[in-house]
């Protein structure tokens, strides 16, 4: 549990360095960091078509996750879920923590609270938010490429990439450019995988 703990604390401090020194470098002390990186309270017109976007995009992820991510990358080589394959009750707060700090957290800090509001404030939204999706996309294909081959690589770049471009939408459009919405999104859908082998 404590080596959990750190992990995620490790994890979330080098996902927040290069965003910390952009911030440093360029905001001249204008904007509190994490209302810049869009840690903040969600800012909706509409919480009801929030909620709805959310979990009609978090049912989309189930449907991903459990029907076609598996033909792609087996539960016992996934990053997810291979850490608490058949470990049952006693790695649940493991999960939690690997879900919405390690990976959720630190990944939504990085690519849609820096890299895709950097990239939207260059480009627009449309080619902003493309190109943090690719990029996180890509990333996640990289990482597997070398278990799973080139050609299930890619489908998993442009799964995770489509995954990304949803959080973004979220983010900006529906949540007034706070990353919580997808932080919860991220997180819930690492920890419905990591449950969904924990009593195999």
């Amino acid at each position: 549990m404590l080596d959990n703990i750190f992990s995620a604390i490790v994890q979330l401090l080098l996902f927040m360095i290069i965003p910390f020194v952009w911030w440093i470098v360029t905001s001249k002390g204008k904007v509190r960091f994490f209302e810049w990186i869009g840690l903040k309270k969600i800012q909706t017109n509409n919480y009801y078509r929030l909620l709805s976007y959310w979990i009609l995009i978090l049912l989309g992820l189930f449907i991903v996750a459990f029907f076609i991510m598996p033909f792609i990358v087996s539960l016992e080589d996934s990053a997810t879920t291979s850490q608490f394959y058949g470990k049952g009750i006693k790695v649940l707060a493991s999960a939690l923590i690997y879900s919405y700090i390690q990976t959720g957290l630190a990944e939504e800090i990085f690519f849609r609270g820096f890299l895709a509001k950097r990239l939207i404030a260059k480009f627009k939204f449309l080619l902003g938010n493309i190109t943090q999706a690719f990029i996180f996309g890509l990333l996640h294909g990289i990482l597997l490429y070398q278990t799973i081959g080139l050609i299930k690589a890619i489908f998993v770049v442009l799964i995770t990439g489509t995954i990304g471009w949803f959080e973004g939408y979220l983010n900006e459009k529906q949540s007034g450019g706070s990353i919580v919405t997808s932080w919860l999104l991220h997180g819930t859908t690492n920890l419905l995988a990591a449950l969904s082998v924990m009593f195999i």
